[in-house]
């Protein structure tokens, strides 16, 4: 909702508090003459005279009043108009979810649902939850068996293998995040923004960049990416495999924080006291993904003799797991935007190091030489991921923890 339509509501609640007053002192003088038998007006009749807010408040969101399964859903559509308990308080109820029931409760319905259930209608299958836990680990286990066959192959086999082993992995990623708490919310298209492009492209350079980067600085390359660990140009398995298999935490995770996020939605009383009781469990959603991230981390490094770059993968999984949690939960702009700059940020910084070797160009290629030859080439992937994880973390703590993020619309998880 505009500031203008806000503006409007207030001025209407209070022209309402005053007309509301001398229709009650009209009703009063009604009672006192009148005989015994009267009653005196309940304070939301008085509330109803010339001028009703909650009326004018309902034909302003009809169609939110009329496609609402409960009062909760109408509060978190008030609350994503711009609503507060401050709004509430001019229409004479303590916060927005009081309003909501009013508005819910006065909603004409041609009829009411049924006490029992068909008998012709089946119970409803568990089916879309055992889908999308199906569907979570099977990147990570496909990247898995991927990996495993290049170390047993060689030559044209191995090449083979690695084009259907990561179309294989493509498949089941973009599966895996178009299903269950890490697919987009309802009315949101599953590759809108491409999303899931910039991911794709953040894990081909965990996986080539580095290599790609020391070889530039040091004066190559002089061919295409090595196998594993071998040659200028090596390519890093251990951070792709790690982040693929983070899939699966990443998704139980989402859950938890959509379950535990929707049933404090059912007990808070207001906005304020929502906001404040889904802070920590968005808090505890990231240190519980990055624990698991971590032992993934050590785990696939021991397994493929890699050094364990903890820098590079922690701060590529928080910032892949903060988008997916902005885009699942409807607000798909800002991940595809951060994405997209983290993306030309990595590949600026490879593109300015050649550069370096024109004529007259070699200021180009200094300051990612400096932080390579101090940190090392995971520096760059590091500092752009973090930077661009931080940038999405701020716009999550705020909108994570609104009444909105969380209505009923959004997929089951």
């Amino acid at each position: 909702m505009s500031g203008s339509g806000v503006g409007e509501e207030l001025a209407v609640g209070k022209e309402s508090g005053r007309q509301g007053v001398h229709a009650g002192a009209r009703a009063g003088d009604g009672v006192r003459t009148g005989g015994s038998g009267g009653a005196a007006p309940s304070p939301s009749a008085s509330r109803r005279g010339a001028v009703d807010p909650v009326k004018a408040l309902m034909h302003r969101h009809r169609d939110l009043c009329e496609s609402a399964v409960d009062p909760l859903e109408i509060a978190a559509g008030l609350e994503a108009h711009g609503v507060t308990d401050r709004t509430a308080a001019r229409f004479r109820h303590r916060d927005v979810f009081s309003l909501a029931e009013e508005m819910y409760a006065r909603v004409p319905r041609d009829a009411a649902p049924p006490a029992h259930p068909v008998p012709d209608t089946p119970p409803a299958s568990p089916a879309p939850r055992r889908t999308w836990a199906m569907l979570a680990p099977l990147p990570g286990v496909l990247a898995a068996a991927t990996v495993t066959g290049l170390r047993l192959t060689h030559g044209r086999t191995r090449l083979l293998l690695v084009a259907v082993g990561a179309l294989a992995v493509v498949l089941a990623l973009r599966a895996a995040l178009r299903r269950g708490p890490l697919g987009p919310r309802a009315g949101i298209r599953a590759d809108a923004h491409r999303s899931g492009t910039w991911t794709c492209w953040l894990l081909v350079y965990a996986a080539l960049g580095d290599g790609l980067l020391r070889a530039a600085v040091a004066g190559g390359p002089d061919g295409p990416p090595a196998g594993p660990g071998d040659g200028a140009w090596p390519v890093a398995l251990a951070p792709v495999l790690t982040l693929l298999l983070s899939c699966a935490p990443a998704a139980w995770c989402a859950h938890l924080l959509s379950v535990r996020a929707r049933r404090r939605l059912d007990t808070s009383h207001g906005l304020e006291e929502f906001a404040a009781s889904v802070r920590p469990l968005l808090l505890g959603t990231f240190a519980l993904y990055l624990g698991a991230l971590a032992a993934l981390t050590a785990l696939c490094a021991a397994a493929l003799g890699e050094p364990a770059g903890y820098a590079t993968t922690l701060t590529l999984g928080t910032l892949l797991l903060a988008a997916r949690l902005l885009h699942a939960h409807g607000f798909p702009h800002a991940p595809a935007a951060v994405l997209a700059g983290a993306v030309a940020a990595e590949a600026l910084a490879v593109a300015t190091v050649f550069a370096g070797r024109l004529p007259g160009c070699g200021f180009l290629a200094v300051p990612v030489d400096t932080l390579v030859s101090a940190r090392g080439p995971s520096a760059v992937a590091a500092l752009v991921c973090g930077t661009a994880a931080l940038a999405l973390l701020v716009p999550a703590a705020r909108t994570l923890t609104r009444a909105s993020a969380h209505a009923r619309t959004a997929p089951p998880c």
